[in-house]
């Protein structure tokens, strides 16, 4: 069972866009894009890699054609379903056929249901001009999974109207046992048939049609568990039975059949992230929202134990329409503090926690917070497909960095996307580096969508690293993209 979930979702979102093929259907559209990438020196440059669903590649020239279908949700009927069939074929990726979305949407009135693989992005950060979610940046390929909930913010009754929830409870699959195998060096920690499971509820408080200003926030949490850990001819095989199950979704200790410090803490690798964020809309052309994503790995940062020092502050401006600047996003990340440099487990003899060294991303057992290489969370923290030592972990997740990011239409056919990324990186506390390495990611990129050819655009990027952690690194990217109504 544990092997085949990841083929269970993919086939039953498969079924159910099949079931719906045999009629009319309504609202359906395509989208078809080709890309291709050249670069010199040691990457494909970082943005031009980065924040893309995991459909990139680091080598540095590369290129994929993809086409998909898809329905979407008619959020305004009591009943409503969509679906998504989103192939792609490489060269020069980790695989040269990718099912990168295959998924089937149900909802009633406020409940929804989704199963198969869809790319999704967190909850507060511009897709485009962000640097990432601290859990969920759009930077991996996606997880098939099975996610049912509340999708959309729905109104609390009673509330006048001033207060709104959403929230999903997820189960799935990683897809990457192929790719850890042959990317993992003789002796170096893999994983296989490893489950995910995630949760997440917000709240929203304020009345758009009454003031313009409200306020979200909310927790979310995931984990990874089951499965089996290799490392050279170590195995740890990670029970996924049903009480399992429920020890992930209610983190608890292992039992007798998981290692001792899943039984003194908890089953799995959790992780999880609290964010608040404040918009203001006074005028229909522009805006200001601020936010703040607090990262944890355990207890000790998920309340008030230590001081939340580490975290990501953005700052979005939606400015009044001009031809130069239609948005401006700031943010700062700080992950150095990880709950300070000490950790002590309580023994009998000395049953004192210090609950210091939090690892970001990474864990004993498992492979850490990653897929195929890229990792789920912000990618500023680099992701382990860069280690050329076949070592999958993240090996600098103390980092002190800035992100800009510009967009704007000067041309009534012409767009344009700025990014540019400076941080600081301390390596772990356990492996820290010899000096403090730097890293510069820039990428300009400019879009032409000409009107007297509906749904048609071409995209040339230019993106450029500097600095110690990286290397140096140029190249050039470009994107065709065709989408319509069927």
């Amino acid at each position: 069972m544990r092997k085949s979930f990841p083929i269970i979702t993919l086939v039953a979102g498969l079924s159910m866009l099949m079931s719906t093929s045999a009629y009319a259907i309504d609202g359906l559209h395509y989208r078809a894009e080709g890309a291709v990438s050249f670069s010199s020196g040691e990457n494909t440059p970082f943005w031009l890699l980065n924040n893309k669903q995991g459909l990139s590649s680091i080598e540095k020239n590369n290129g994929y054609f993809r086409a998909g279908i898809f329905r979407d949700i008619d959020k305004d009927q009591k009943f409503s379903y969509g679906f998504g069939a989103d192939l792609a074929v490489a060269y020069n990726f980790t695989s040269s056929f990718i099912i990168q979305q295959l998924y089937a949407d149900i909802k009633y009135r406020c409940l929804g249901l989704s199963v198969g693989s869809k790319e999704r992005v967190g909850e507060f950060n511009n897709p485009k001009l962000s640097s990432g979610n601290m859990l969920y940046s759009g930077n991996a390929r996606p997880v098939p999974q099975i996610r049912a909930g509340i999708p959309d913010y729905t109104i609390v009754p009673w509330t006048n109207d001033w207060l709104a929830v959403k929230g999903y409870v997820a189960y799935g699959g990683f897809t990457d046992d192929g790719w850890q195998r042959d990317f993992a060096a003789p002796g170096k920690k893999r994983t296989e048939h490893v489950w995910y499971h995630s949760k997440g509820i917000y709240l929203r408080f304020g009345d758009l049609n009454r003031l313009p200003f409200y306020i979200e926030g909310g927790l979310e949490m995931a984990a990874q568990f089951g499965g089996r850990s290799i490392t050279g001819d170590r195995v740890i095989n990670m029970p996924n039975g049903l009480k399992d199950i429920i020890k992930v979704f209610f983190p608890s200790g292992g039992d007798s059949s998981t290692p001792m410090g899943e039984q003194t803490n908890v089953y799995g690798n959790h992780v999880g992230e609290w964010s608040l964020c404040a918009t203001w809309y006074p005028g229909r052309d522009w805006g200001l929202k601020a936010y703040y994503e607090h990262f944890f790995e355990d207890h000790s940062q998920m309340f008030f134990e230590y001081t939340w020092k580490d975290g990501l502050w953005g700052l979005e401006v939606a400015f009044p329409k001009n031809p130069v600047i239609s948005t401006f996003v700031y943010e700062y990340l700080y992950t150095k503090d990880q709950s300070g440099p000490v950790y002590w487990d309580h023994t009998p003899e000395i049953p004192e926690q210090v609950s210091g060294v939090d690892n970001y991303y990474n864990h004993g057992i498992y492979t850490g917070w990653q897929h195929w290489g890229m990792g789920i969370g912000n990618p500023l923290i680099i992701s382990p497909i860069y280690n050329r030592d076949g070592d999958i972990s993240f090996r600098s997740n103390r980092v002190i960095g800035h992100h800009f990011g510009i967009a704007g239409n000067p041309l009534p056919e012409l767009s344009y996307r700025l990014l540019f990324s400076f941080t600081r990186n301390w390596g772990t506390y356990s492996v820290p580096f010899h000096n403090v390495e730097n890293n510069y990611n820039g990428l300009l990129e400019l879009t032409y969508s000409p009107k007297w050819f509906e749904g048609f655009s071409s995209t040339l990027s230019f993106g450029m690293d500097r600095g110690a952690l990286l290397g140096n690194s140029k190249g050039v990217m470009l994107t065709l993209r065709k989408t319509g109504w069927l």
